[in-house]
């Protein structure tokens, strides 16, 4: 299999954000969905979810090489510009077209943020 072009992966990565922000539409609150893209100051791939009033920033990842330091990295850059409590990583499964079988990635802060309210 030949590596995606530039074009052919943002189509990807654009199908990946549609669909995580349906299955979080459908199963966690209709107002949800897909971001259009902010530039430098960028605040996550989906918007309207929220936990305990909080927003939440989702960062989509639909790629081959698996970077979660840097996916990190930008959830927390987002988060930071969205004044969110807490930004979390959505990275597809390679053979798993269900959003449902994504994996979520976050720093332990982000899941305490999550659990209590507030940012350690």
């Amino acid at each position: 299999m030949s590596p995606r072009s530039r074009t052919s992966a943002k189509r990807a990565g654009a199908r990946f954000e549609q669909a995580v922000a349906a299955y979080l539409a459908e199963h966690v609150d209709d107002r949800i969905e897909r971001r259009a893209s902010s530039g430098a100051r960028d605040r996550g791939d989906i918007t309207g979810l929220r936990h305990m009033g909080r927003r939440v920033v989702v960062e989509c990842k639909d790629t081959a090489r698996w970077e979660p330091s840097a996916w990190l990295a930008e959830a927390e850059a987002e988060r930071g510009n969205d004044d969110a409590a807490a930004g979390i990583v959505v990275a597809k499964r390679r053979g798993k077209a269900d959003p449902a079988d994504a994996v979520v990635l976050m720093s332990l802060a982000d899941l305490v943020a999550l659990l209590t309210g507030e940012r350690p």
